[in-house]
């Protein structure tokens, strides 16, 4: 399909169910798709039906009206009991949606949602799908295999909404950080006696998928360089990356010049930090996406799983070693040597934050170190 006006039944689609089941981070790239399908008609409604994960990030973009919560036994998050499909199916059989448009990554079939689609009543659904779909997806975005050339999800996503005359005018993330936020971290940042510089250093050492961590002995060795040069430098994470983090601690030389906020923030908190912070350093994961929608400059250790996820519109530096097994789309390194990461030097990190420090300081005299 090509970008075109509204096929038929389209443009009178007003309450719009938007399928994204995966994570926080795939669901921040979609959102200037949402925003196109939102800007397409003034009185539309999107309902986001999405993981517990991607549902997290519903109440900071502002043109997602309501959120359902599915847990997909064809994702791999973990995956809703049998009847759950069937209750869900039920309950969006009672929203009486217009049509859908189910979002997916290039390596995700969009097959399984457009049954859940098609057996809750919904007429029209917009997919890609490399599978003739027949029935299931009524405008159908054929899927070129194999893939011809990397192309940005965030594009991609873009190009699917075009396909049903839905154009973003504005193609940055998003994700809103509220006054409430604000406070609550102001809070926070009291309750444990920290008091920002104006300008420090955020590093994230977590991901969901376990070949997208950088190895938590070189993060240590990284951030030791950073703090070492006279940056603060604040670890975050989810309370569940809180062991990860609390390891890093541990490998640090010297953990007193470190500060530790894992497991504290609400993520809009955490928003309001990232938003404050004059760099991120962290693995390619949610983090990295909500640093993108509110504009700040990232060093993102890029394990070469896939190519498609890269920082959008924001200043970074990706870090990786080239490998010939890259873009495997697995969540654990299938050869165990995780090389497109690990041979990455904490240096490395270290000198890509300083530049970019640099370069958002203007006249900051560069910091060069020297790799061991």
């Amino acid at each position: 399909m090509s970008p075109c006006d509204p096929p038929e039944g389209w443009r009178e689609a007003r309450n719009l169910l938007c399928v994204r089941l995966d994570n926080m981070g795939d669901v921040l790239m979609t959102t200037p798709a949402l925003r196109a399908l939102k800007a397409a008609r003034a009185d539309r409604r999107l309902t986001l039906l999405a993981s517990r994960s991607g549902a997290a990030v519903a109440p900071h973009v502002r043109d997602v009206d309501d959120v359902i919560v599915y847990e997909a036994a064809w994702m791999k998050n973990a995956a809703s009991p049998p009847e759950r499909f069937h209750a869900t199916m039920q309950q969006l059989r009672e929203r009486r949606f217009d049509a859908a448009v189910i979002f997916t990554v290039y390596s995700q079939s969009a097959l399984p949602a457009a049954l859940l689609c098609h057996a809750a009543g919904i007429p029209r659904v917009l997919a890609y799908s490399r599978e003739n779909p027949y029935h299931l997806i009524s405008d159908w975005a054929r899927e070129i295999e194999p893939l011809p050339a990397p192309r940005h999800e965030v594009q991609r996503q873009l190009d699917l909404v075009a396909t049903i005359g839905a154009r973003a005018s504005d193609p940055h993330l998003s994700f809103s950080v509220e006054d409430a936020d604000q406070a609550g971290l102001d809070t926070v940042l009291r309750a444990h006696g920290i008091s920002l510089p104006p300008e420090f250093v955020l590093a994230h050492c977590g991901a969901t998928a376990e070949s997208r961590r950088y190895p938590a002995a070189l993060f240590a060795q990284a951030i030791d360089m950073v703090a070492g040069a006279g940056e603060c430098v604040i670890l975050t994470g989810s309370p569940d990356e809180k062991t990860l983090v609390d390891e890093v601690m541990a490998r640090s030389c010297d953990p007193r010049r470190l500060v530790n906020l894992a497991g504290t923030l609400t993520l809009g908190e955490f928003g309001a930090l990232i938003a404050r912070a004059g760099l991120l350093i962290s693995n390619n994961s949610g983090p990295v996406h909500i640093a993108a929608a509110l504009g700040t400059p990232i060093v993102d250790l890029y394990a070469l799983t896939n190519p498609q996820h890269t920082p959008w519109e924001v200043p970074h530096r990706l870090l990786y070693r080239d490998v010939p097994c890259k873009y495997c789309y697995r969540s654990a390194c299938p050869l165990g040597h995780h090389a497109c990461l690990s041979a990455v030097a904490p240096s490395q990190v270290a000198q890509a934050a300083f530049e970019l420090l640099e370069s958002r300081a203007g006249n900051r005299p560069p910091i060069m170190i020297k790799a061991a």
